[in-house]
């Protein structure tokens, strides 16, 4: 369209929207047929990305003239049912490991809890680490650059070892079989340290690499710039709280605050493609 060769950040850019435009399903026609015409899917998209960038309220987008808050909530919940967002998040994948290559080496696994103030007790829990407010946790999964694989979510109540499996049975790539040759590591921090994890990495076909309590502190007091092979994935959990919407949970349904995870994950992979520019 000749609209905006460049990502900015805010904004759908040329390039980005001709690999989302075909994945976005058909709109259902006016069942009176004299409706008025329908928002541009490329205006509604710009509308969801510009309320994950700043967390503003639905109800706010009427004063920035990009879409109606109605009909931008309304399309995004049309695309969540249809998984547009995990489908855009697993396209991604395929082109950055055509072209980059997924680093399936190395894989780390770690927890984040954020705020989740009107969620009620869907999918929440009490924030040990924050007065025992409702928070939430999500659960992520990074090959060896940090780029996202997998991302579940829980209350923040639940311990990051409970996430393991539900984590790992959510891959969005299809995984090479590991081999003697070239085995694939999953490193882990220690508050994985439970037999319960290793058997269920060892079922998975990984091989667990989990620092027991007290020892990654001690090799970073005898090796000089050592440096855990997991900082990947918190790196990616601190790209991903750039995203104000997802900081803090103010979606009150499970299925809407994980499509703004999906969307966060698809655009820090598109980033990683180049193609985002």
């Amino acid at each position: 369209m000749g609209l905006l060769t460049k990502d900015d950040g805010w904004r759908i850019s040329d390039k980005w929207w001709e690999q989302i435009e075909p994945l976005l399903p058909a709109r259902k026609p006016h069942p009176l047929g004299c409706h008025n015409p329908p928002v541009p899917n490329r205006s509604a998209m710009d509308a969801i990305l510009f309320v994950l960038r700043t967390g503003m309220q639905w109800n706010a987008l009427d004063g920035t003239g990009i879409c109606s808050c109605s009909s931008s909530y309304r399309r995004f919940r049309e695309w969540t049912d249809a998984g547009v967002f995990a489908n855009l998040w697993r396209i991604g994948l395929l082109r950055y490991d055509g072209t980059q290559g997924i680093d399936w080496d190395w894989l780390a696994m770690d927890g984040a809890m954020t705020k989740a103030p009107l969620a009620g007790t869907q999918m929440t829990g009490r924030n040990p680490t924050d007065r025992g407010k409702q928070g939430v946790k999500r659960s992520l999964l990074t090959e060896g650059a940090g780029i996202p694989l997998a991302v579940t979510m829980e209350g923040a109540n639940r311990h990051d070892m409970k996430l393991v499996q539900s984590t790992l049975d959510a891959v969005m790539a299809e995984r090479p079989a590991p081999t003697e040759d070239k085995p694939q590591g999953l490193c882990l921090d220690k508050g994985y340290d439970f037999d319960e994890v290793r058997e269920i990495v060892k079922e998975f076909g990984f091989t667990a690499h989990i620092r027991a309590r007290g020892e990654e502190a001690q090799a970073i007091k005898k090796e000089a710039g050592f440096k855990a092979r997991r900082w990947v994935v918190e790196r990616t959990h601190s790209w991903m709280n750039r995203f104000r919407r997802i900081l803090v949970r103010w979606e009150k349904l499970p299925e809407t605050f994980l499509a703004m995870l999906h969307l966060a994950c698809a655009i820090i992979t598109w980033r990683a493609t180049g193609l985002l520019k």
